[in-house]
């Protein structure tokens, strides 16, 4: 089940990533431990500068066709390749530039990137992989699949449902999984439910096998026999804009209004409850996941801060410097969670009553998106996101250009953080850990943006068993049907 319409299942659209692991297989797969298990590659190996993987014999395509390292080349360049605009391809693949080599006779795909980048194998070899007949008319990638996974869609109908059918024999999923399992549906049907009390609903009575349920309908779920996978999620991840002329651009008045905050209090508005504010800026699971924030974040009385940095009170209580008032746009969208406009509201009255005149806005989310990515029209947005499987993910959100040459919307200009990326970048894979996490602290101690809480939905199964990825995603050969 799903809770938004599928309008394209091509793998590398925005849209089409999440039901593409049903049709798709990657090089290699993440195990339920965040440890690398084989894919379509048995073997690989990675540098910061390269990477090769070395495919399991036996793959067919969907077509019967077999696949070749040739031919897995080919879908690397189509996806990486800036003129096909694939939004769902540039999430995954690493941010530099790189060339392919494949060696059809060892069975080899080689890469070789412009510049380091210390996880190619978690990037690169998570990409699903097209085959050449859907490379070959891009076009039918919205409708049909091309890939080698354990299923091929069959039905598709606007709006859905949308139909997968089992593949037979298929045996080289994750770490060898096959779909002649016993209890592996012959076919899936992803149905649209946007409300999630109608999800609940279905749950119960049996209509649906599997759906995930972020809100409070999590309560009458509970103790109904239900199979369960936890999500994390961050809650409430807050960005603020540092652009020219925006106030927040002084790193003084950033630091105070954060170290004015709850976060205790913010975390628990943000779940619904008691809740844990977050230590990170990716959630509980990601590479690299650290308790930072509780060392890191200032620490410091609000009021005296802003005094020493020159902002007064005028007679109205207001702050002013130079004349000027301490004037904020907050924004935030229930789109994002149903518990963010009551974020937003607790952090808007806390700098209201510090002194500043704060207007709270709720958008629709192409409103808040058009504010943040190209009116800049905001100061600070609250926002709610699982975060990025790699720290690396954020580095164009806190670094680089602004829209539309980059993706850093608040205009983050921090030379600790860039200074340690560039470490972080010479440093394979998880070695790099210690400095990736002290990178994420500059970020903090700089009052960059605040993740407000560590969060959970929850992936529900009736009388269905499944195993799920960061983020959430069910992995296909892992569904078991229980009588």
């Amino acid at each position: 089940m799903a809770s938004t319409e599928t309008p394209s299942f091509h793998p590398y659209s925005a849209f089409g990533a999440g039901p593409a692991r049903y049709a798709y297989d990657s090089l290699v797969n993440v195990d339920a431990d965040g440890t690398l298990v084989t894919g379509l590659a048995s073997a690989w190996q990675a540098t910061t500068t390269s990477a090769v993987f070395t495919l399991r014999p036996g793959v067919t395509c969907s077509d019967g066709t077999v696949l070749t390292a040739t031919a897995v080349a080919r879908a690397l360049r189509y996806a990486a390749d800036p003129a096909n605009q694939l939004a769902g391809a540039q999430a995954v693949l690493p941010g530099v530039p790189f060339t392919v080599a494949a060696d059809d006779a060892a069975g080899t795909v080689s890469v070789a990137t412009a510049a380091p980048h210390p996880f190619l194998t978690r990037t690169l070899g998570l990409l699903p992989i097209v085959c050449p007949a859907g490379l070959d008319r891009p076009q039918s990638l919205d409708r049909a699949t091309a890939g080698t996974g354990p299923y091929v869609l069959t039905g598709y109908t606007v709006g859905g449902p949308y139909e997968f059918t089992v593949r037979e024999g298929y045996t080289w999923g994750p770490a060898g999984a096959t779909t002649a399992a016993p209890g592996l549906p012959a076919r899936i049907v992803i149905s649209v439910v946007p409300q999630e009390s109608t999800a609940a609903n279905l749950l119960l009575t049996g209509d649906v096998n599997i759906a995930t349920v972020r809100g409070p309908d999590r309560a009458r779920l509970t103790g109904r026999g239900l199979a369960t996978a936890d999500v994390a999620t961050v809650v409430g991840l807050t960005f603020f804009n540092q652009r020219p002329g925006r106030p927040l651009a002084d790193p003084a008045v950033r630091r105070a209004l954060v170290a004015a905050l709850d976060r205790q209090g913010l975390a628990n508005v943000a779940v619904g409850g008691t809740g844990r504010p977050a230590g990170d800026f990716g959630a509980v699971g990601a590479v690299c996941h650290a308790d930072l924030a509780p060392a890191n974040l200032p620490a410091q009385d609000a009021a005296e801060a802003l005094r020493a940095a020159g902002w007064t009170r005028t007679a109205a209580g207001r702050l002013a410097k130079n004349g000027r008032p301490l004037r904020l746009r907050l924004i935030t969208s229930p789109d994002l969670g149903p518990t963010l406009p009551s974020v937003a509201e607790l952090m808007a009255r806390t700098w209201t009553e510090l002194g500043a005149d704060v207007r709270l806005v709720s958008e629709s989310l192409p409103a808040l998106v058009n504010a943040m990515y190209q009116e800049g029209d905001f100061d600070a947005v609250v926002g709610s996101t699982p975060g990025f499987p790699l720290p690396v993910g954020f580095v164009p959100f806190f670094s680089g250009p602004p829209p539309a040459q980059g993706l850093n919307f608040a205009g983050v200009t921090d030379p600790e953080y860039d200074a340690l990326v560039a470490q972080a970048l010479q440093e394979p894979d998880t070695a790099g850990c210690g400095t990736w996490n002290r990178a994420s602290a500059a970020l903090f101690r700089s009052a960059d943006a605040l993740p407000v809480a560590d969060g959970r939905s929850t992936v529900y199964g009736y009388r269905t068993t499944f195993a799920t990825t960061f983020g959430g995603e069910i992995v296909p050969t892992s569904i078991r049907l229980h009588r």
